[in-house]
């Protein structure tokens, strides 16, 4: 067998093994990586998160955001994650994440846009959206496959070789202000909506909160010294999101009047 068809054998071999489906969507994917790989890689983009920045000394956030994580870790069914959730103090960050393994860290500067509990929830239920769908994990696999040939992308994956660690640390490497962790696709975006609003709904919270908070987002996006024109650029349109958010809502109602049933 020639070096190039056998290097496509391999890649072909590759992807046919790390065929994997998302959770509620359905949708399958290509994984590339170990989960243990992914949540080490995670941890390790938070604990430097956590030493760069400085945690909110409010108590009455604080508790809120941990409240609402505990809720969406019940539901979101993820015996392998250990959680944790951590309020930062950064009021120029409107953002939040969830790293692979359950790190969850929201900046303040969201807060006035979440308004109440349920928004925030709306907030933390995408971003942990992301993490059970593993799109970082998914993304750093397309770029190890356009990166590395068939045959050097076995041998990078089976040794760990520096090279793979470094594209890894790319993708999960820490930046100032919006897109903290990694500009995921607006595919990427629309699925963790999708996620996340049923999250919520089974989690006790009304999913018709998702709407509103996405119009205060929209209204917030159009200051002029307003950093969510940034945020919008990778992100799908309020209008898109708003109109597929309503979509998807009478399954998210469904799962909210079992989660939530009428007195």
């Amino acid at each position: 067998m020639r070096p190039a068809t056998a290097g496509g054998a391999v890649a072909l071999g590759l992807i046919l093994l790390g065929c994997a489906t998302v959770p509620y969507t359905g949708r399958h994917h290509l994984i590339l990586i170990s989960g243990k790989e992914e949540t080490q890689m995670g941890l390790e983009a938070y604990q430097k998160t956590l030493k760069e920045s400085s945690l909110s000394s409010a108590p009455v956030q604080t508790a809120m955001v941990r409240r609402i994580g505990e809720r969406l870790a019940r539901v979101a069914d993820q015996p392998d994650f250990k959680w944790e959730f951590n309020l930062i103090e950064d009021d120029k960050t409107v953002n939040a994440f969830c790293l692979p393994g359950g790190k969850v860290a929201v900046y303040t500067g969201i807060l006035p846009v979440t308004k109440n509990e349920t928004g925030m929830a709306v907030v933390m239920g995408h971003e942990i959206g992301h993490a059970i769908a593993h799109h970082g994990a998914e993304r750093m696999s397309q770029q190890l496959l356009v990166n590395l040939g068939g045959t050097a992308l076995s041998a990078a994956l089976s040794s760990k070789a520096p090279e793979t660690r470094q594209v890894f640390g790319e993708a999960y490497g820490l930046g100032t202000g919006l897109g903290v962790i990694l500009p995921f696709s607006r595919s990427h975006e629309s699925e963790a909506d999708h996620i996340g609003l049923i999250l919520m709904a089974q989690a006790g919270y009304d999913p018709r909160e998702a709407v509103e908070f996405w119009k205060r987002m929209e209204e917030a996006s159009k200051s002029p010294e307003s950093p969510m024109a940034k945020y919008f650029s990778t992100h799908p349109g309020h209008g898109q999101r708003i109109r597929q958010i309503q979509e998807w809502m009478p399954e998210a109602l469904d799962y909210y009047r079992k989660a939530v049933p009428a007195k």
